[in-house]
């Protein structure tokens, strides 16, 4: 590695409307270098790669204190246009990609090749054609440094998430000056296997000299794949070790001023027998999570736990049920029928939903939180309405608004300057529970919630997971989780089932052995074979 720092950021402040976000952050980074940015959700590092990147955001706010030293130079990027010429590559948690477009369009979008024809020598090289071939060529080359295999033809429509991902990584590492990566969460949506082909990507971009910034709560991914991790906590540098001189259990300390406790898988129950939920051959046409034929039962009071590996379906269960995508089969609630396509029925028979997409399903992100967290329930159970004449006329009741937003800000520890903020303004982990608080609004008797805890540091997990306990146990809510995190489920739940191939495998204890829900994932074992 050289010696001479390719990334040198020198006491960085910044706040918004007075609130102090970043207070003199400071440290360096490498060429070929990995370097771990670890924080709670809120403890700046959005803003910090903000800051880097040249998003608009920042100059709009009153600008930054503080110096960056880029490639031997001090920097001011007036826009992301800025930091792409001068090598530098963001791949945010967000995706930015446009769905219309194939997997080849969407890495050569504003980069594309072109060549010359009849008509430039006339009218000059904006008459010059695409040349598909070179694109394709360039986008396929770009894909295989990852070591994954994405048909070039393909719209993003129609990929499943974890495909979608390594698009936006390979468009970032096709730009043939690229001398630093920053990676916001690149495995939060990926499976096991997935996520090791990316980690193994990831080393080789290093080997070849690019740095590279690897934010995540993935903190055994951080100590695997960095040389260094740097932890921030409420905009402040804690901490910059050498990743093979700490642990896990130490940076997720230092995450959070406290100790962590270990997982375990949750304890037994006696549940009552009553079923609640029945579902019988259910198909789901959602892109990239087709379910194909899914039958299964859930216990009144049970948090039932749904696995499996990404693009195999679990996703698809949920987001059938509740009418987001078309769906044919068989679900009873309670001993009646649920109307498929149709989500008012769902909302009505008292379910709701936290989807996986907070940002596209889950908020309304220039709006206030206390209108996110009331919006559904005013929609659809006329809560938050005030009648005048005699019921005529409905007013929504501003204070019984702020009030519950209060209530489940304190009881989620959402981190806000209040009831009236924007939802766009907020960190996506506190977005994301912001969507608990909406669902927990409607006072549902079942609970569906789609990877409640992706992109969610290690202390705001805990939490979160704690509120869906204690959902359920005081409450009597039964919750139906899907995730991707197989120990959190395990932590949690009474029974997981796991899917693939669009199928339940098998329905397994938590307790069981890791390898056999391995085995199931991958279809080496149970009745989705």
């Amino acid at each position: 590695m050289d010696k001479k720092p390719l990334l040198e950021l020198q006491n960085i402040t910044k706040d918004f409307s007075g609130t102090v976000v970043l207070e003199d952050v400071s440290f360096s980074l490498n060429a070929g270098e990995i370097l771990g940015l670890v924080g709670e959700n809120g403890a700046g590092k959005t803003t910090l790669m903000s800051i880097l990147f040249g998003m608009p955001v920042i100059s709009e706010t009153g600008g930054y204190g503080g110096k960056i030293i880029f490639n031997g130079e001090e920097v001011h990027f007036a826009s992301p246009f800025d930091a792409l010429d001068a090598g530098i590559g963001m791949v945010h948690q967000e995706f930015s990609l446009i769905p219309g477009f194939t997997t080849t369009e969407n890495i050569m979008l504003n980069r594309e090749i072109t060549r010359p024809n009849v008509l430039t020598d006339v009218f000059g090289p904006r008459m010059n054609t695409l040349d598909r071939a070179a694109m394709k060529k360039s986008s396929e080359e770009s894909v295989a440094r990852l070591g994954v295999e994405i048909d070039s033809d393909t719209k993003i429509a129609d990929m499943p998430v974890g495909h979608k991902q390594f698009v936006e990584i390979a468009r970032e590492i096709s730009r043939e000056n690229v001398k630093l990566l920053v990676l916001d969460e690149p495995t939060a949506v990926l499976t096991e296997s997935e996520a090791e082909i990316l980690l193994n990507a990831i080393r080789k971009l290093a080997d070849a000299g690019i740095a590279i910034i690897f934010i995540s709560h993935r903190l055994r991914e951080v100590t695997e794949i960095c040389d260094r991790v740097v932890t921030l906590r409420d905009g402040k540098t804690i901490r910059d070790v050498e990743a093979k001189s700490t642990t896990i259990q130490e940076i997720a300390e230092s995450l959070v001023g406290r100790e962590i406790s270990k997982k375990t898988h949750a304890a037994p129950r006696n549940l009552t027998t009553a079923e609640i939920l029945s579902v019988d051959h259910l198909w789901v046409d959602m892109p990239g999570e087709t379910v194909k034929n899914v039958s299964f039962s859930v216990k009144e009071g049970e948090i039932f736990g749904i696995a499996g590996l990404a693009g195999q379906g679990k996703i698809g269960i949920p987001n059938g049920i509740m009418g987001l995508y078309p769906a044919g089969g068989s679900v009873m609630f309670k001993g009646e029928p649920i109307e498929l396509n149709a989500p008012r029925a769902a909302l009505n028979a008292k379910l709701a939903f936290v989807s996986e997409d907070r940002r596209g399903v889950g908020l309304l992100l220039d709006e206030s939180l206390d209108w996110n967290i009331a919006f559904t329930a005013m929609q659809s159970k006329d809560m938050f309405l005030k009648p005048l004449l005699g019921g005529l006329i409905k007013l929504r009741d501003e204070k019984a608004m702020k009030k519950a937003a209060r209530e489940y800000i304190d009881m989620l520890e959402i981190k806000c300057n209040g009831p009236e903020q924007k939802a766009r303004e907020l960190s996506g982990g506190n977005q994301q529970k912001v969507c608990l608080a909406k669902a927990f609004c409607l006072e549902p008797e079942l609970l569906f919630v789609s990877e409640p805890t992706r992109g969610i540091d290690v202390g705001a997990k805990q939490i979160v997971l704690d509120v869906l306990k204690n959902r359920n146990q005081k409450h009597g809510t039964t919750i139906v989780m899907v995730s991707s995190e197989l120990e959190e489920l395990r932590s949690v739940c009474d029974r997981i089932a796991v899917v693939c191939h669009g199928k339940i495998a098998g329905i397994l204890s938590p307790d069981e052995n890791p390898a056999e829900f391995a085995l199931y994932m991958s279809g080496e074992k149970g009745d989705a074979q």
